[in-house]
């Protein structure tokens, strides 16, 4: 059984499909939550929806893209907690484009968000991490296999392996734990158009014959943030019923 009562965890990009599960399955597990998101009325609003318990719920608006912002985020947590357990860098851009397409500011926004964005989180919140602690990025199938009309999206999610390969030489001395998860073809409303558009097609390439759920990957983010991964660092799970195996 995963027990995250009394651990401290921070999600970015917390109003989005893979971090609403994520956040509600940590709720049931006990742990104090501080959320973040661009949009802080969704935010507020999902919050309340959350399970009731003992463990407190936290939120702010925080734009990853922007320095200043994370960093005040991860403060208000130490101001609060005393530090933090958990990191997962949940917050993401996925635009559908093609290369001669993208314009500057296109290439620039997505990297803002879906890499700059976790430097940004990881590099706050290294310091306030505990010992024991763990640190669970959001990468992507197309980080390591590409993606049609993703190119900017697959480049970030292929650097945010490489970063958290090598965060875990300067964790682990720490006690401090980091890992990837990459899920699939996700049913989210990030993923509505590309399902619309190719649904059948990738659902036949996928020996599971589905799409993967929220909470599916939810639960194996809690399984890396927890005690029972305390040997488990510096590696990707895969969740995408086999459509994908490295």
């Amino acid at each position: 059984m995963i027990d995250l009562a009394g651990k401290v965890a921070l999600l970015t990009g917390a109003n989005g499909g893979i971090p609403r599960a994520t956040a509600t399955l940590f709720r049931r597990l006990g742990a104090h939550l501080v959320l973040t998101d661009l949009d802080r009325d969704g935010l507020d609003a999902f919050a309340a929806t959350l399970p009731e318990g003992e463990a407190r719920i936290l939120t702010a608006r925080a734009d990853v893209a922007r320095r200043e912002e994370v960093d005040e985020a991860v403060a208000m947590a130490g101001r609060e907690f005393g530090g933090i357990d958990i990191l997962v860098t949940g917050a993401g851009l996925y635009v559908e484009q093609e290369v001669p397409a993208m314009s500057d500011e296109d290439w620039r926004r997505t990297l803002a968000v879906n890499l700059d964005g976790v430097f940004f989180a990881c590099r706050a919140a290294m310091p306030v991490i505990r010992s024991g602690g763990a640190i669970v990025n959001i990468a992507s199938m197309a980080g390591h296999r590409g993606s049609v009309r993703h190119a900017h999206y697959a480049a970030c999610k292929a650097a945010v392996l490489g970063f958290t390969r090598s965060l875990v030489h300067e964790l682990a001395p720490r006690g401090i734990r980091a890992n990837c998860v990459s899920p699939g073809i996700i049913a989210t409303p990030m993923t509505e158009a590309i399902m619309a558009r190719n649904g059948a097609a990738l659902i036949a390439a996928t020996p599971m014959k589905r799409f993967g759920t929220p909470e599916e990957v939810a639960s194996v983010v809690a399984f890396l943030a927890s005690d029972a991964a305390a040997f488990v660092t510096g590696e990707t799970i895969h969740i995408n019923g086999g459509i994908y195996m490295d």
